[in-house]
């Protein structure tokens, strides 16, 4: 294992840890722990991701990875009955994760960066367009 994916793992560690104790919001967003399995090892994983509200349902930005999508997201869409999210020290709900597209993208999209001006930046700075995934409860 890489330092840098080793320093990774460590600090969604403490992060998940930090949000079970205290609740989930760091530097002004809304953080819940994303529950998923490994899409090549098969092993749970948590960790902590922003959202942003979209009715009952929450929208996730797969803006980390740099030039790919993040780990969190392709063991999402790889294992998709395996979701769950856990806000503010409660157990894990499941979720189903659907992939936004469309207008339905653009419009959650335009949401996020009126809340949040710094994701545009960061999506500036990238040659993939980020997916929006939403979770729905079930």
């Amino acid at each position: 294992m890489s330092l840098s994916l080793w320093f990774q793992r460590k600090m969604n560690a403490r992060t998940t840890t930090r949000i079970r104790r205290k609740g989930g919001s760091m530097m002004g967003m809304e953080v819940l722990i994303l529950h998923t399995v490994g899409r090549r090892s098969g092993e749970r994983r948590e960790t902590p991701v922003s959202w942003f509200a979209d009715g009952a349902d929450r929208v996730l930005v797969a803006s980390g990875g740099g030039d790919r999508n993040p780990d969190w997201y392709a063991n999402l869409i790889a294992n998709p009955a395996d979701a769950a999210v856990e806000l503010h020290g409660a157990g894990p709900v499941s979720v189903t994760p659907v992939a936004l597209t469309g207008d339905e993208r653009a419009a959650a999209w335009d949401r996020i960066t009126d809340a949040q001006p710094r994701y545009a930046k960061y999506q500036a700075k990238s040659d993939r367009e980020y997916p929006l995934v939403k979770l729905v409860s079930r």
